[in-house]
């Protein structure tokens, strides 16, 4: 193991060692007096000199530290391996091939995703500061989950604005281009070279199999936003058909692929816009039971919000305008910017519009292997209800 320096510390301003009293881990460059020049693993003092923790340092990033420990321990390759153990037994007992093993934030591992598909791991380290300790992350993940291949996907945009590459990069072993994952009976082919995110939408598992659970039996489901059918195969297991809906015909090809894997031949993939698609469909007075809503972040930004919320009222209204007496709607947002609360009055707003009367069943979150702590909002930008139209 190769032993570094120790790295020169950084100060923060009062009002950033705050931040971390008050349960955030990050503190910015607006809160930092000062710093080294290079990105690493740092010391951090506050104004008067007081210790208050190690962090990783980003010298170009708006986030400049982001904490690791409170103590003084080093912070090297079994520090890590010690983290990632503990993230594992937290996950103990999950139903299925493919999860979150670290969360970034959510399990006290900043910018560092770690997910597991079946005998693969696929990681991204999303800081400047994290990045100077690649070799001790991979090794640990090597320790921890003795994976047969290790990929890194940091082909995502906060990489760039760490001053880092974008890319996509093998750094153990072999990683396959498709790799069959199940969860609680269904089975699909996650894409980690390729797919979104790491190669599945992990987050939305638990809700996957609720929806599954809600579905009406032998009743017309609909999947808007399908991608490769996550949603619609656990749905064509209690519905008589499914209707699936992507703008992307590559991902609906992806999704009938992972139909047949299942023995699922109830399921119609449908190349189109959901907005003109659920129009059509209300003109023709074609009406569903179970409806799941699950599209792509609509606010990349806090100023995209008031449009983003437009498109969520409007998309909630016309499923809502579909549903059946005694349907079930399941509709997602995961747009960070777009709080809980906004979230919900925009689908509030769809139902006094939508001349029906809607029962809220339930609130849905991402799964346990996406833990949110209260203090980080950005651990829990995924959201959703559950809707019941009353007979």
């Amino acid at each position: 193991m190769v032993t570094r320096s120790p790295s020169p510390g950084a100060t923060v301003s009062r009002r950033g060692a705050e931040r971390w009293e008050h349960g955030h881990p990050w503190i910015y460059s607006s809160d930092v007096i000062g710093g080294p020049e290079a990105a690493g693993v740092v010391p951090v003092r506050d104004h008067r000199g007081k210790f208050l923790g190690q962090a990783l340092w980003s010298p170009r990033s708006e986030i400049r530290l982001r904490l690791l420990e409170r103590g003084e321990n080093p912070i090297d390759t079994e520090w890590w391996e010690a983290r990632l153990r503990a993230a594992l037994e937290r996950r103990a007992g999950i139903p299925a091939t493919a999860h979150r093993v670290v969360h970034g934030e959510g399990d006290g591992l900043p910018s560092l995703i770690v997910d597991r598909y079946d005998r693969w791991v696929v990681a991204q380290l999303l800081s400047a500061g994290l990045e100077t300790a690649r070799d001790q992350v991979i090794e640990a993940i090597r320790r921890v989950l003795s994976p047969r291949g290790i990929l890194f996907r940091h082909d995502v945009p906060v990489r760039r604005h760490e001053g880092l590459p974008q890319d996509v990069e093998l750094v153990d072993g072999q990683v396959p281009q498709d790799i069959e994952v199940e969860e609680q009976g269904i089975r699909y082919f996650a894409a980690p070279w390729t797919g979104q995110k790491t190669g599945a939408f992990l987050d939305q598992r638990v809700n996957r199999l609720r929806a599954g659970e809600l579905a009406t039996p032998g009743g017309q489901a609909l999947d808007c936003f399908a991608y490769h059918g996550s949603f619609a195969l656990h749905l064509a297991r209690r519905s008589a058909r499914v209707l699936a809906l992507d703008t992307s015909l590559d991902a609906l090809q992806r999704g009938a692929r992972n139909a047949a894997l299942n023995g699922l031949s109830n399921i119609d993939w449908d190349e189109g816009d959901a907005f003109d698609v659920l129009r059509a469909l209300e003109r023709e007075r074609v009406g569903f039971d179970t409806i799941v809503l699950d599209p792509p972040a609509f606010a990349k930004t806090r100023s995209a919000v008031p449009g983003a919320l437009r498109g969520y009222k409007e998309i909630n209204l016309r499923a809502m305008r579909l549903l059946k007496p005694g349907g079930t709607l399941v509709s997602a947002s995961c747009s960070f910017h777009v709080r809980r609360p906004e979230f919900v009055e925009a689908v509030t707003a769809a139902a006094r519009d939508s001349g029906r009367t809607l029962v809220l069943l339930e609130h849905l979150a991402a799964g346990p292997d996406h833990p949110e702590i209260v203090t980080v909002p950005e651990t829990g930008y995924l959201k959703g209800v559950v809707l019941r139209r009353m007979l």
